[in-house]
């Protein structure tokens, strides 16, 4: 599967990109938050060559678009309702920061740069993959006002019970230099 990459510093972008490969998987590489605004425009527009990633991880500050500004949006597109999105950013943000990106924008997890060792940040990009692989989408959710199946009616298989929660914020990691 495809991960989107989004990050403006070239050498960040060429670091996440190689390792997103050494992990076997493709990666769509964009500079710019404009750039993937303009690839979420053809992929709301039904354009084959505009598929679905199976993750996203971008920059919050670049230029035009923000990180945060593009997630929201794609937050908004059926098709990338369950793909999830990671931010990174090498700014300092209290708690309630990151909490505002996960509820307003739609992020899964905030990650600070210099990015997690390449273990820490593998596990924690799968563990996000997998995670929403197991959750259902809001519209396949029972409703909570949904009406009592009848009596003697076969139950409906239930989804696992896997909490899904943002992953913490790693604030003081860094990329081994054999890298």
């Amino acid at each position: 599967m495809t991960w989107l990459v989004a990050e403006d510093e070239a050498d960040i972008r060429v670091l996440i990109t190689t390792m997103i490969k050494v992990w076997g998987h493709q990666s769509a590489a964009f500079e710019t938050g404009q750039k993937v605004w303009d690839w979420l425009d053809k992929l709301e527009a039904g354009d084959p060559e505009a598929q679905p990633p199976e993750l996203v991880l971008m920059d919050i500050r670049m230029p035009g678009k923000k990180g945060n500004e593009v997630a929201a949006r794609m937050r908004e597109l059926p098709a990338l309702k369950q793909t999830p999105i990671v931010l990174m950013t090498a700014f300092s943000m209290t708690e309630a920061e990151r909490a505002e990106l996960v509820t307003r924008d739609g992020a899964d997890a905030v990650i600070a740069k210099p990015l997690p060792e390449f273990d820490q940040l593998r596990k924690l990009l799968h563990d996000l993959v997998d995670a929403k692989k197991v959750e259902p989408p809001a519209a396949e959710a029972p409703a909570a006002d949904a009406p009592a199946p009848e009596p003697g009616a076969p139950e409906a298989p239930k989804p696992p019970e896997t909490p899904v929660e943002p992953a913490p914020a790693i604030e003081k990691a860094s990329v081994p230099k054999s890298l």
